[in-house]
C-alpha cells in the first residue's frame, strides 16, 4: 500500500508517474515537524536494517552514517563523503516494522541514519515543500517492488550494450581508436564498444567532431562498426560560449539557457571555457537540446553517455571576481594565510553560491537552481530520451548518465562516476548495485579497473570478474594514469578468459535484466530479499543474488587466493576459466572457503535451478543462442527471454521459451 502526504507546495519532479491519492494527516511511522523546514524522525529498533539511497557511499545497510542528497562532482569517493553524483531519496526500514519512504524533494536533503544518535533515523531539509510517499508491505522486497511500480518502467538498452566496452580519457585521433580495436581483436578479447571522451569534440563543443582528427566521421563510424565496434560519444552539460557556434547562438536567440536573476545568460567555466547551461527543466529548451543528438545519430552513432551534469562548475565569473578581490587583500598582509587561500580556490568549484546565481524557467515561473539542483542530470538525460522517441521511435539507443534523480531511470542508466583504482572500490561497486536497482536504475556499472590513480593487473582482473555481472561492463581510466586496456598486461589470455565468460553468460544476464525491467523487479538483490528468515543472510553485504537463479561472491582483496562465502541453501559452485572450462562442485548450506584464481569467474547456482550458457563470441551479435548449454541442477527449467535486441516489441510471447536441463 502506498500513501502520499503533501507538505507545502512541492516542485513537481515527475519522479512518480502512477496516480497515488493524497492521504490526510501524517504517516503512521515516525514524527513530522514542519515548524522550521521539514524533519521526519523515527526511533529505530536494534535489529532494523535500512536499505536504499541508490548511489550512496558505504554499505548496503545504511545505518550508522549520514548521507546528503546533493548531486556533487567529487571524484574522491572516500568513506567520509556524504554526497556523490546522484540523489535517490528512497529508504526502506526492515525489522519489526517494514515500511519505505520516498522523499520527493529536489534540493539538499539529509539522511541521518543512526549517525548523531545510534537509534534515531532523522531526515531533514530546509523547506517544508515536498511529497512524502509511505509504502507498507510484508517485507523490504515487497516494498521495493511497490515503489518500482509507481515510478515507471526502467530504461531498456539495446542488446549490444551488454557487451564489453573500452574507454579512456585521452583517445584523440582515429589512430587511437583503431589501435584499441586492433589490440582487442589481435588478442581475441571480445569487444563491442569504444567510448569517446571529450577529446573527440572540436574545442569541447557539444555535438561537434574535431574535423582535423576525425575527418569524414560517418565513414569512420562505419569503419569501426564493420569491425563489430560501436563508438559511444560523451555529451557534456555546458554549451561553449562562442560566436558562430550554431548551438550557442540558437540557445541565446531563443532564451534556452539558464539565466541570472537580471535575465542575462549565466556563465560558468567548464571544459570549453565559458559555457551556458541549457535550461533542461524548461520543456521547450529540453526539446531543443534533445533534438541535437540527431546530429550524431545521423552520422551512425547508436549510443551516448551524458557527463558533467550535476551540473559541474569549475568556477563562475562572480566566483572568480571574489577570489581576485580576496587575493588583493591577502597581498597587503605580512603573513599570507595559505590554508585560507587554498580553501577559497578549491571552494570555487561546484559552489552552492554559484547554484544560487542562476534560474530555470518552469512553465513561466522563475525557479532558482539550488531549489531544484538534483534534477539537472535527470532532465538532461530526459531531453535525450524524449528526443530518441522522436528521432528513432522503433529503435533502442544506448544512454547512461553520471548525475541522476529518481525518474531518470526511465530514460537511461548510470555509471557510478570517477572512482579510483582502489580495492575498496570493487566492494563499493558491489554494494551500490542492489541499492541502485531499488531506485529503478537497472542499467548500471562502475569504471572497471578504476578511473583515477594507477591500477594493477590483479585489480583489473578481479574487477572484471565482478563486471561480468553488471549490465554496464566498461573499462575506463583517466588521462595521465597507467594504461589499463586488457591487452596492456602480460598473459592476456587471463583477460580473454574473463571477458569471454561475460559473453557466454549474456543469454542469462540479458534475460534476467529484461524480466526485471518488464516486471518492475530487481536484477541485483541482497541475500536478505530472497532469504528473509535467514539471520546470516541479513548480515551479508559482499554477496548478491542476480536474477532468480544465481548468487555472486566476487574476490575484492589484494593477493587473496579465494574468499569465505555463506550459502543460505545448497548450491552448485561453478568456476569459469580459460578455453571454455567450467569446474563444478555441489556445496551444502553453510559457510565455506572457496579458492578462485585470478583468471576465474565464480558463481553459485541455487538448488533446483539452471542457467543457459552460450559459446564464446567476439561481439554480442555473433552469440549463438540457438545452441545453449544448461548448467545447474538436473531436471530444472529455465524461462529464457530473447528478442532482437534492437526494437521495442517487449511483450511478445514469442520472446519467451522454456528450456529444460535433461538428466544425463
Amino acid at each position: 500500500m502506498v500513501r502520499k502526504y503533501i507538505y507545502g507546495k512541492p516542485f513537481h519532479t515527475e519522479a512518480v508517474v502512477a496516480r497515488v491519492e493524497k492521504a490526510e494527516g501524517n504517516p503512521a511511522y515516525g514524527m513530522i515537524n514542519v515548524s522550521d523546514g521539514f524533519s521526519f524522525t523515527y526511533e529505530m529498533k536494534e535489529e532494523d536494517i535500512v536499505y536504499g539511497l541508490g548511489e550512496a557511499n558505504r554499505g548496503l545497510n545504511k545505518r550508522g552514517y549520514c548521507y546528503v542528497s546533493d548531486c556533487a562532482d567529487d571524484p574522491n569517493h572516500t568513506e567520509d563523503k556524504r554526497s556523490l553524483y546522484a540523489a535517490h531519496n528512497l529508504i526502506v526500514v526492515s525489522g519489526r516494522e517494514n515500511f519505505g519512504l520516498f522523499f520527493d524533494y529536489p534540493s539538499v536533503i539529509t539522511f541521518d541514519i543512526g549517525y548523531t544518535r545510534s537509534d534515531l533515523l532523522k531526515v531533514t531539509c530546509a523547506e517544508a515543500d515536498l511529497a512524502l510517499y509511505v509504502i507498507e508491505g510484508e517485507n523490504a522486497y515487497d516494498i521495493v517492488k511497490q515503489f518500482r511500480k509507481i515510478i515507471g518502467r526502467s530504461y531498456i538498452p539495446p542488446k549490444f550494450a551488454f557487451g564489453f566496452g573500452q574507454s579512456r580519457w585521452g583517445y584523440k585521433t582515429k589512430e587511437d581508436f583503431r589501435r584499441v580495436c586492433e589490440g582487442y581483436r589481435k588478442n581475441q578479447i571480445p569487444l563491442d564498444m569504444i567510448y569517446m571522451d571529450i577529446d573527440y569534440m572540436e574545442e569541447y563543443k557539444d555535438f561537434t567532431v574535431n574535423e582535423e582528427n576525425f575527418g569524414d566521421f560517418p565513414e569512420f563510424v562505419r569503419e569501426m562498426k564493420d569491425q563489430g565496434v560501436r563508438l559511444i560519444p560523451i555529451i557534456d552539460a555546458g554549451v561553449k560560449v562562442e560566436k558562430g557556434y550554431d548551438i550557442y547562438e540558437e540557445g541565446v536567440k531563443n532564451g534556452y539557457f539558464c539565466k541570472r536573476e537580471d535575465g542575462s545568460d549565466f556563465v560558468a567555466a567548464v571544459w570549453p571555457g565559458d559555457t551556458h547551461f541549457p535550461d533542461v527543466l524548461n520543456e521547450d529548451a529540453r526539446k531543443w537540446f534533445g533534438d541535437k543528438y540527431r546530429i550524431l545519430i545521423d552520422q551512425g552513432i547508436e549510443g551516448f553517455w551524458n557527463d558533467m551534469n550535476e551540473p559541474a562548475i569549475f568556477y563562475s565569473k562572480e566566483g572568480m571576481e571574489e577570489l581576485k578581490e580576496a587575493l588583493r587583500e591577502y597581498a597587503e598582509m605580512d603573513t599570507v594565510p595559505l590554508w585560507k587561500i587554498r580553501a577559497q580556490v578549491e571552494g570555487m568549484a561546484n559552489s552552492h553560491e554559484d547554484y544560487q546565481r542562476f534560474y530555470h524557467n518552469v512553465n513561466g515561473e522563475k525557479i532558482r537552481h539550488d531549489k531544484v539542483h538534483n534534477l539537472f542530470g535527470y532532465h538532461m538525460t530526459r531531453a535525450a530520451g524524449e528526443a530518441f522517441e522522436r528521432i528513432a521511435p522503433e529503435r533502442r539507443i544506448l544512454m547512461f548518465s553520471r548525475s541522476s534523480y529518481v525518474g531518470m531511470h526511465r530514460y537511461g542508466g548510470i555509471w557510478t562516476g570517477d572512482n579510483k583504482s582502489w580495492w575498496s572500490h570493487i566492494l563499493l561497486n558491489l554494494k551500490m548495485m542492489p541499492s541502485l536497482n531499488m531506485c529503478g536504475f537497472l542499467y548500471t556499472g562502475a569504471d572497471i579497473g578504476g578511473f583515477g590513480a594507477d591500477t594493477t593487473r590483479d585489480l583489473v582482473l578481479r574487477w572484471l570478474a565482478l563486471g561480468v555481472f553488471t549490465p554496464l561492463m566498461r573499462n575506463h581510466s583517466a588521462i595521465g594514469t597507467r594504461e589499463q586496456e586488457c591487452y596492456q598486461f602480460e598473459n592476456t589470455e587471463d583477460f580473454r578468459s574473463i571477458i569471454e565468460t561475460r559473453y557466454r553468460l549474456i543469454p542469462y544476464l540479458y534475460s534476467e535484466y529484461m524480466k526485471a525491467a518488464l516486471n518492475d523487479d530487481l536484477y541485483f538483490k541482497p541475500l536478505a530479499f530472497v532469504y528473509p528468515e535467514d539471520s546470516f543472510a541479513r548480515e551479508v553485504e559482499d554477496q548478491m543474488m542476480i536474477g532468480n537463479e544465481i548468487m555472486i561472491a566476487p574476490v575484492y582483496t589484494q593477493n587473496a587466493k579465494g574468499r569465505y562465502v555463506y550459502l543460505p541453501e545448497p548450491m552448485k559452485f561453478l568456476k569459469f576459466s580459460g578455453n571454455g572450462q567450467i569446474r563444478e562442485e555441489l556445496l551444502e548450506k553453510g559457510h565455506h572457503y572457496v579458492e578462485v584464481a585470478l583468471h576465474e569467474v565464480p558463481l553459485f547456482i541455487r538448488e533446483g535451478k539452471c542457467i543457459p550458457v552460450a559459446g564464446a563470441a567476439s561481439i554480442v551479435e555473433e552469440l549463438d543462442t540457438a545452441h545453449l548449454t544448461l548448467l545447474g541442477f538436473e531436471g530444472a527449467e529455465y524461462v529464457l527471454y530473447e528478442d532482437d535486441g534492437v526494437h521495442k516489441d517487449y511483450e511478445n510471447h514469442k520472446n519467451f521459451r522454456t528450456l529444460i536441463k535433461r538428466h544425463a
